[in-house]
């Protein structure tokens, strides 16, 4: 009995001893594992693989192969502490950047809209605006030259807001043409046509005409006149005309002229034509 206790303690001591052996390679084994991957970047299977497909190679091949991994990692330079840090501020730089990407983009498609509506009230109303003015031309057209017909066309585009616009006449006894083929007279009288077709749709409080008669013979100049006289009639518009023509000045109510009594010394006189012919009525 008491050799077996002799046995079994000296197995006991063995089998703690053979543990502590054991434990010891364990730790060595975990402490390569750790160098390899801190010396080579990789894991110990791999490493292994790597030394075994060398197992054929020269001691000239191995250095060769060596010196190329070492001059690749010479290559790389210094490795940067602050790699952590500076990704997390160009990520926080890019999501920053991002959001404002996302901002304007969603800011340009609304402007795209706006103009897109802009543009879709712009044709209606200058459609709508364009037939008023057409059919006020028209009419002063017939008016001034008592007959003929005149009109106005959008022309080089079908979108009202690009097209061109043609003013197209026919004086009476003459064929339709556009404007420039016109003569003088006739085309101050058009343009005149045309200018109060566009005062009519938007009428302003005073409108000055500076010398628009310069160009009319003595029967068109009547007809101006007569017209002038039926816009003031139908609008409340203060019309001045600028003019050195008799006819057109015998026609206004009152006259504003500069005069030179003594050599140097300019003057304005004013005139009441309507109180002149009230007076000359009393008289």
């Amino acid at each position: 009995a008491r050799a077996a206790l002799d046995r079994l303690s000296a197995t006991r001591e063995e089998a703690a001893r053979r543990g502590a052996r054991l434990e010891a390679e364990r730790e060595k084994r975990a402490a390569a594992v750790a160098r390899i991957r801190e010396a080579r970047d990789m894991e110990p299977a791999a490493l292994a693989a790597t030394v075994a497909a060398l197992a054929g190679a020269s001691r000239d091949e191995i250095d060769a192969r060596l010196a190329r991994a070492v001059a690749g990692r010479d290559r790389l330079g210094a490795v940067n502490l602050r790699a952590e840090e500076e990704l997390a501020e160009i990520e926080a730089s890019h999501g920053a950047l991002s959001a404002e990407r996302a901002d304007l983009t969603e800011a340009i498609a609304r402007l795209r809209a706006g103009v897109r509506s802009l543009n879709q009230e712009g044709r209606g109303r200058l459609l709508a605006a364009f037939e008023v003015v057409d059919g006020h031309f028209r009419k002063l057209f017939e008016t001034l030259f008592g007959g003929g017909e005149a009109r106005l066309e959008l022309v080089e585009s079908d979108d009202p807001l690009e097209a061109g616009l043609e003013v197209i006449a026919r004086p009476p006894g003459k064929k339709p043409q556009t404007l420039s083929l016109l003569s003088g007279g006739e085309q101050a009288l058009t343009a005149l046509a045309l200018v109060f077709g566009v005062f009519l749709t938007n009428p302003a409080p005073v409108c000055v005409l500076d010398e628009v008669d310069a160009p009319l013979d003595d029967a068109n100049v009547e007809r101006f006149c007569a017209l002038l006289a039926e816009m003031r009639r139908t609008t409340s518009t203060r019309f001045l005309t600028v003019t050195h023509n008799p006819i057109t000045m015998a026609r206004m109510d009152r006259l504003i002229g500069v005069t030179m009594a003594e050599r140097g010394v300019s003057q304005v006189v004013t005139v009441d034509l309507q109180a002149a012919e009230r007076l000359l009525e009393a008289v």
